[in-house]
């Protein structure tokens, strides 16, 4: 049979529309111990987690053993129930103008491991999706990677190979800046129009080498481009719905869901308040613009005191809305019933929002209280396993199986 016959075969099969409900019932607090109960049975694998950049920002270790205060550690993943969460290697896009992005994504990959190393009862590494069924037994928080922005490939496609080797399992093809390989939802140039022709051999790579496509960031145009190359299912890491809101190219429109899950891919939400509702993001966006421009005009540093004083004083006197975790689940919701309960996970981008989170879901401590929602919107219990982890798992063992064929062939 041919490689592209076979690997057809495995876009195929997914039921449409949410599994029949459990009539999930009781009161807030029933729910409540029903959730956490499953955070705990069940699998939850997150696929994005900025703790690495966390670091870097701190220009120190904090301890990841104990209760930090960032939004991701030990005690706070054991007690919401966190089995597997992947480590953003976050690139930043100046990297694509001084050079060393590579270098600079191998030191997040060294700064990762050493948490292994240093904590082996707690942490440990995993790069496959049978790791992540082998290892979530032994009680220790599993610790996956994906690279934030294909800038660390730098020019060099066989750097796909490479990073594959470091342990790399995803890949953004880009962040915040058009790169060599595509172009960024938050960049208005349109450099290539979608992908370049190095972003096309980039795709193709990564197919062969077994590392998952992550289309978040990326222009409508790259991702329809990505989706009639790609011989493999791909994912929107932390990703939420365009349909809340409207405008946002960051987040998904209800024809790319449609085609992503067409292809067996899956969009993990994004718990940003700016990606939940219309109304934070563009409170949000007028925010920025306010501070910064008084910062600008009076010579002030954002990273500095007085900078940072002066957006926590406009915070507090512009208050808004912020979203809740309802509303994260209605993402979820709004998923499972246009494609299908299978095409949608968790990817929270804690430690990468800074404090712009729902209430009720602050840090991983807090997913019991999203599965309470969905258990109150009716889903299953079934369903709920996949959306913690079912459907990410069942990606990434696709890809390993279309790089298995590639590689045969």
């Amino acid at each position: 049979m041919r490689v592209v016959a076979v690997i057809g075969c495995l876009f195929a099969g997914y039921c449409v529309g949410v599994s029949g409900s459990d009539g999930q019932g009781g009161s807030d607090e029933e729910l409540l111990a029903k959730a956490k109960r499953l955070a705990q049975e069940y699998i939850i694998v997150d696929t994005h987690i900025d703790a690495p950049e966390r670091m870097t920002e701190l220009k120190k270790e904090d301890d990841l053993s104990v209760n930090s205060k960032g939004q991701f550690d030990y005690v706070k993943a054991k007690g919401g129930g966190l089995d597997c969460g992947f480590m953003s290697i976050y690139i930043p896009a100046s990297y694509q103008k001084t050079g060393g992005a590579k270098a600079f994504a191998e030191s997040l990959i060294t700064m990762v491991e050493g948490w292994a190393k240093r904590w082996p009862d707690k942490f440990v590494l995993v790069c496959s999706a049978a790791d992540v069924t082998a290892q979530s037994a032994t009680g220790r928080v599993l610790l996956a990677m994906g690279m934030e922005n294909g800038a660390g490939f730098e020019n060099d496609s066989s750097n796909v190979q490479y990073f594959y080797n470091k342990g790399i399992r995803y890949a953004t093809l880009t962040h915040s800046k058009d790169n060599l390989i595509c172009d960024s939802s938050f960049d208005t140039t349109g450099t290539w129009k979608g992908l370049s022709p190095f972003g096309r051999k980039i795709v193709e790579e990564m197919n062969r080498v077994g590392i998952i496509v992550d289309v978040s960031h990326i222009t409508d145009s790259a991702f329809y481009q990505v989706m009639q190359l790609t011989k493999a299912p791909v994912i929107a890491s932390h990703s939420s719905c365009r349909y809340f809101t409207p405008g946002f190219e960051r987040n998904m429109s209800d024809d790319m869901i449609r085609v992503l899950a067409s292809r067996g891919g899956v969009i993990q939400i994004n718990f940003g308040s700016f990606f939940i509702t219309d109304e934070y993001r563009k409170y949000a966006d007028n925010m920025e613009k306010v501070i910064n421009e008084h910062l600008k005009a009076n010579g002030i540093s954002p990273t500095a005191a007085a900078g940072k004083e002066y957006a926590r004083k406009y915070r507090k006197e512009h208050p808004v809305r912020s979203p809740d975790v309802a509303d994260v689940a209605a993402h979820i919701d709004h998923v499972a019933k246009l494609v299908g309960v299978d095409f949608v996970g968790l990817g929270s981008d804690f430690d990468g929002v800074g404090d712009n989170l729902p209430t009720g879901l602050k840090t991983v401590a807090d997913y019991p209280n999203l599965i309470r929602e969905l258990l109150k919107k009716g889903y299953s219990d079934d369903d709920i396993r996949k959306i913690c982890s079912g459907n990410l798992l069942r990606v990434w063992a696709a890809v390993e199986n279309v790089a298995r064929m590639l590689k045969s062939h």
